[in-house]
């Protein structure tokens, strides 16, 4: 039995909802961390590819042309891969992408992280206010994943097994990771806030 109200209320409650519906155990954990030998090393790659990507288009691109997080460094007005403020975006998308393959998803704090992650998108919770619309992060995630499971499926050192696991690993914690996104975009569940 779930009380609808604590899937609004409650991070806990939802995320073991995600959990059970979505069938994450902890050997879903266990399989992002054993692979993280092999998928840390494409971090820096997967950062080129989706910082191209999002500079592609300029609806996206203008998240980074206006002064909407803790950077107060220079800014360039049309960014570029080597733009300051897109360096210091990189920053951010690297921990987050460690954190998703080295983090502990027995532990609240990761699942709290990636609560915090989807917030921080909406521009509530932070001093120089960031939001994203949810299109964005939607499609980002799905492009993430897309990167990111290629280069598993591709990598001859992973036998069928590993690569199995890890690709449903991964596939659920995004798809967690986009409800917590939801969550901060979406109104339902709003007459509990």
């Amino acid at each position: 039995h779930i009380e609808r109200k604590d899937l609004y209320t409650n991070l806990k409650t939802r995320v073991s909802y995600l959990q059970s519906f979505l069938g994450w155990t902890e050997a879903d954990g266990e399989a992002l961390q054993a692979a993280a030998p092999y998928i840390a090393p494409l971090i820096p790659t997967v950062l080129e590819v989706v910082y191209t990507k999002l500079l592609t288009y300029d609806i996206t691109a203008r998240a980074f042309a206006t002064r909407s997080t803790s950077y107060e460094g220079p800014m360039d007005e049309f960014p570029a891969l080597d733009s300051p403020q897109i360096k210091y975006r990189k920053n951010f998308l690297k921990a987050y992408l460690k954190k998703l393959v080295t983090g502990d998803s027995t532990q609240p704090e990761f699942w709290e992280y990636l609560d915090k992650v989807g917030m921080m998108h909406t521009g509530m919770g932070r001093r120089h206010p960031l939001h994203v619309d949810y299109i964005h992060m939607n499609a980002l995630l799905g492009y993430v994943n897309d990167i990111i499971v290629t280069a598993v499926l591709e990598n001859e050192g992973l036998d069928l097994p590993t690569k199995t696991a890890v690709v449903r690993a991964l596939g659920k914690v995004l798809w967690i990771q986009n409800d917590l996104f939801a969550k901060w975009y979406v109104t339902d569940g709003a007459e509990y806030t």
